[in-house]
C-alpha cells in the first residue's frame, strides 16, 4: 500500500487534525516539560552537537524540545496536517532555522528513509503501533540509528483481552460518521477517566489529576483521550517482545519505563552497539 493509499484509508484516524487543535495549548510550561521528559529518559542534560530525528512528529512538540536542547533536528510525518503542525511550531520558535528540517514521509518507505541518513538519537513516541505494520516500522527505524546512537520508542502495551476490546472501539470510532462519533467517544471517556474522577471526588479534589496531567510529557488530557479512542490502526506488544526484537539486532536496553501491565505505552531507550553481536534481521 502506497503512502497516498494509506492517507486515503477511511478507517485511519486523522492524527494531524487532532494535533492542530492541540497547538493552541502549547506554551512555555508544556515545552519545558517535554524537554525534561527527553533529558530524563535519555539520561542527558543537553543535546548539543547531536543529530535527532522525530519519526512521526505529530504536533512537533518534541522536535521543538530537542531543538531547544541543542540538537540538529529532522522531523517527519506521513500526515500532511501533522507536518503542518510541526512546521508551525518551527515558525513560531525557530523561524528560518537551518538546523531544523521538517519533511513529509513515511517510516514504511525505505526509499524515503535512505534520503535522511542516520542519527545520534532516533525518537518515535506512540507512533509505530499506528502504522498498520508495526514490526516492519520497528525494523525500519533501526536503520536510522548511528553506531553508539540511541533509539527512544514508546509502544502500546499488550493487555490481552483489554487490547482486543480497545481495538474494536477504535475501529468502530473511525467507521462512525464524524457527527456521531461522540456516541463512541463519550462512553470511552467515562471508562478512561471515570474511576480517576471518582477517586478524586472522595479526596475532595476530583479534577486534580486532570489539572496536573501535563506534568509528565506536556501533553493535553483531552487531546490524548481523542487520540487514544481514535488511534487506529492499533497494534500492541509485550515489553519482552520489544526487548528481544532489538537485542537480536545488536541493541542494548539502557532504560525502560513500563505502564505496569495496564493501559498505555511502555517506553524504551536502546543503544546501538558500535560492533553488534549479531547482524540486523
Amino acid at each position: 500500500m502506497s503512502h497516498q493509499d494509506e492517507l486515503a484509508r477511511a478507517d485511519r484516524f486523522a492524527f494531524g487534525e487532532n494535533w492542530a487543535r492541540f497547538l493552541a495549548s502549547v506554551d512555555e510550561n508544556r515545552i519545558a516539560t517535554a524537554e525534561e521528559s527527553l533529558r530524563s529518559m535519555l539520561g542527558v542534560s543537553s543535546l548539543a552537537g547531536k543529530s535527532f530525528v522525530d519519526v512521526g512528529s505529530g504536533s512537533g512538540l518534541f522536535s521543538l524540545a530537542a531543538r531547544r536542547l541543542g540538537a540538529t533536528v529532522t522531523s517527519f510525518d506521513y500526515d500532511p496536517a501533522s507536518v503542518a503542525c510541526t512546521a508551525e511550531l518551527k515558525r513560531r520558535y525557530f523561524p528560518g532555522d537551518v538546523q531544523w528540517t521538517v519533511r513529509e514521509g513515511s517510516v514504511l518507505d525505505p526509499v524515503f528513509l535512505a534520503t535522511i541518513g542516520r542519527f545520534d538519537i532516533v525518537y518515535s513516541w506512540g507512533v509505530l503501533h499506528h502504522t498498520g505494520r508495526m514490526w516492519e516500522a520497528l525494523a525500519n527505524v533501526r536503520s536510522l540509528v548511528k553506531p553508539d546512537g540511541l533509539l527512544f520508542i514508546a509502544i502500546y502495551n499488550d493487555q490481552g483481552r483489554a487490547s482486543r476490546y480497545w481495538h474494536a472501539v477504535k475501529k468502530l470510532y473511525n467507521r462512525t460518521p464524524p457527527p456521531l462519533r461522540f456516541t463512541v467517544l463519550a462512553p470511552a471517556f467515562v471508562r478512561l477517566w471515570g474511576p480517576t474522577f471518582a477517586r478524586g471526588l472522595l479526596r475532595g479534589r476530583p479534577f486534580k489529576v486532570w489539572q496536573n496531567y501535563a506534568s509528565d510529557r506536556g501533553m493535553s488530557p483531552w487531546r490524548d483521550v481523542v487520540d487514544w479512542v481514535g488511534g487506529y490502526p492499533f497494534e500492541v506488544a509485550k515489553p519482552e517482545e520489544i526487548f528481544e526484537f532489538f537485542r537480536r539486532a545488536g541493541f542494548d536496553l539502557r532504560r525502560m519505563k513500563t505502564c505496569g501491565g495496564g493501559l498505555g505505552c511502555n517506553e524504551f531507550v536502546f543503544l546501538l552497539k558500535a560492533s553488534p553481536d549479531a547482524p540486523q534481521t
